[in-house]
């Protein structure tokens, strides 16, 4: 009994046999390679300048994402300072990535992530797709 405790305690001491670490999740930002000619991206992936567009690096693959917008299935509600604006987008269908379009140099800075309006009740961040296996 003693010597299986012993090596029970070994065996955390130690990590564990097979211990893989866990990497670090990317974080959501626009997308540089994703972006039209006239683009600028600053602030670490949160602003875009400019004249064109620019997609997100993470499609949204929760049934209910938050990004200062909100996805839920197929419908998209746009929230303008945390005060639902009660104009809602239906049929969306297939992959949904999050993208931004600005004009005559407008700037637009978005948040993914530490945001200035709390999300709904039941909406999240974006999170990346991940495989368990």
């Amino acid at each position: 009994m003693a010597a299986s405790v012993f090596c029970c305690l070994r065996w955390c001491r130690d990590g564990g046999a097979g211990h893989i670490p866990l990497k670090e999740m990317p974080a959501v930002q626009l997308d540089t390679q994703r972006m039209g000619t006239d683009v600028v991206i600053v602030k670490n992936g949160r602003r875009i300048c400019g004249t064109g567009g620019c997609l997100a690096n993470a499609p949204l693959h929760q049934n209910k994402s938050y990004f200062e917008f909100k996805i839920q299935s197929t419908e998209l509600n746009v929230y303008l300072n945390g005060k639902n604006m009660h104009c809602p987008a239906s049929g969306i269908r297939g992959t949904v990535y999050p993208v931004v379009y600005v004009d005559d140099s407008a700037i637009l800075d978005c948040q993914f992530s530490e945001f200035y309006h709390t999300p709904p009740p039941g909406f999240e961040k974006i999170l990346f797709e991940q495989q368990i296996f």
